[in-house]
């Protein structure tokens, strides 16, 4: 599904000294399954999560998705691959308080560039009816409970169909309980609906929800 090979990523500073989040990580992510990144801060998580993501490209080595080498391809077409290919769920929620819950689970169908085979609203419904919050459809997110906050974010992500979910520290604003609630979330969206999961924590009783852990030190995976 996603393969990483020999990545690294390098930032040039004041001209003279390079740092490198990313030194030569090479790992693969396969269909359905769910996996943990973890390590604590500083090591080079959040760069490997981006990278995978497709958020950011690589300075050197290379990136398959599906085993088409995307690590040059232009940015547009990077957007392109990553709206269709990735739903992200954030620890900030990252909602819009100016849109209601149903209009911010649509949000992703708006920057789409293909022909659409759904219809969003009835689609943001859909998922809305099956998380339980088609009674918060009408309301703002700063009206929400942090919990339900989160579980809205992960409709949000499940918008496009994607084949998989990025979660990037998505209990860091949680209460331990509500916590458990959103990862047995995620684990059956793992389980049920076959979605791929990797999930970037560097808590150790959150990352065991994961079938596999992958551990980053020092920009190293270890």
């Amino acid at each position: 599904m996603i393969k990483l090979v020999n990545v690294s990523k390098e930032y040039i500073i004041d001209s003279e000294y390079t740092f490198y989040a990313l030194k030569k990580a090479s790992l693969e992510i396969k269909e359905k399954e769910f996996v943990s990144i973890m390590g604590p801060s500083g090591s080079g998580k959040s760069t490997l999560m981006h990278i995978v993501g497709l958020l950011d490209k690589p300075t050197t080595g290379k990136v398959y998705v599906d085993n088409k080498e995307i690590s040059r391809i232009s940015d547009d077409d990077l957007s392109k691959l990553r709206n269709e290919f990735v739903g992200f769920v954030f620890q900030q929620f990252n909602l819009i308080n100016k849109l209601t819950v149903l209009e911010n689970v649509m949000l992703p169908s708006i920057y789409c560039r293909k022909e659409l085979d759904f219809d969003p609203n009835d689609r943001a419904e859909s998922i809305l009816n099956d998380f339980g919050l088609s009674e918060k459809r009408n309301s703002y997110p700063n009206k929400l409970s942090g919990g339900q906050q989160q579980r809205v974010a992960i409709t949000r992500a499940l918008m496009m169909k994607p084949k998989l979910i990025l979660a990037d520290e998505p209990t860091g604003n949680l209460d331990s309980k509500t916590g458990h609630e959103i990862m047995m979330l995620l684990e059956k969206l793992n389980k049920e609906e076959k979605i791929t999961v990797v999930l970037v924590t560097h808590e150790k009783d959150i990352a065991v929800y994961a079938k596999r852990i992958i551990n980053i030190k020092d920009g190293e995976i270890i």
